[in-house]
């Protein structure tokens, strides 16, 4: 990554701190990047503070469906967390330094643990439609990196994930687990490309994640990632897939989800 890359990111950290100082509000140790059609959770967040990512200039605007496209910061049962309600894609036209900068500002300004969340196709077909899935690998087929540095290729911390199979249990909510494919979009997947991530080992497919996940671990921050499955990946659903669908299946899900994340958020301050 150039230092021009790097002093964006920097630069949106401190348009972010500032808006939360001037706010009288402290970064919180937790962030939670939410994606499509998964903002509820932070609609729902205690003493809630909106920073539109209009208003800082160093942040690119999202024109995708069912991301809301700001900042949110709030309590759940006293516990901070920052959400970014809403992301960028590659396939809005950005770089993939523009796809992370607001991951690294959230681990620069001071987020400890990131957890990312998407919505994504499955292709494992015993599992019901919708259903949470906590990444545990991932394969980036973006054709792009985060960074021009050799990393460790570990993403995704074993602890916080383990804190996450906890919540998810102590909420009663089932959670799977799998391998997530990201790819370029913005077309959805064709049933042949699927059939060839399966036996790549690939149980959810979507179009993000996997440079935020790699971004924010060469930071330092402690990663985790939760795919809502949406809908089956192509050649495996009956229909032709549609975004539509993608936001739908995020509110059906939008209560266990919710409980999810409430655990993760509250065992951080514990």
């Amino acid at each position: 990554m150039s230092v021009a890359s790097a002093d964006a990111s920097v630069r949106l950290a401190e348009e972010l701190g500032a808006a939360l100082e001037g706010a009288g509000v402290a970064c919180p140790p937790v962030g939670i990047v939410l994606g499509s059609g998964l903002g509820a959770f932070a609609d729902a967040l205690d003493d809630r503070l909106e920073i539109p990512f209009e208003s800082l200039p160093s942040m690119a605007r999202s024109t995708v469906p069912g991301h809301a496209g700001r900042f949110v910061v709030g309590r759940v049962d006293g516990a901070p967390v920052l959400c970014s309600q809403g992301r960028v894609h590659l396939y809005e036209g950005h770089s993939a330094e523009v796809v992370t900068r607001g991951a690294r500002a959230l681990c620069r300004l001071g987020v400890a643990e990131l957890v990312l969340t998407n919505a994504a196709g499955g292709t494992e077909p015993s599992w019901p439609i919708p259903s949470l899935m906590r990444i545990v690998d991932h394969v980036n087929m973006q054709g792009a990196s985060p960074s021009r540095a050799r990393t460790s290729g570990v993403a995704y911390d074993a602890a916080l994930g383990a804190r996450i199979d906890a919540a998810a249990e102590a909420a009663d909510v089932r959670l799977e687990h799998g391998v997530y494919a990201g790819l370029p979009g913005p077309s959805y997947e064709t049933a042949a490309e699927i059939r060839m991530l399966t036996t790549l080992g690939v149980q959810a497919v979507g179009m993000s994640t996997v440079l935020e996940a790699s971004a924010a671990a060469e930071l330092g921050a402690r990663v985790a990632a939760i795919s809502c499955i949406t809908n089956p990946a192509a050649g495996i659903a009956s229909e032709p897939l549609d975004h539509g669908e993608v936001v739908a299946a995020g509110k059906l899900i939008a209560r266990d989800f919710a409980r999810l994340l409430e655990g993760v958020v509250r065992g951080a301050a514990g």
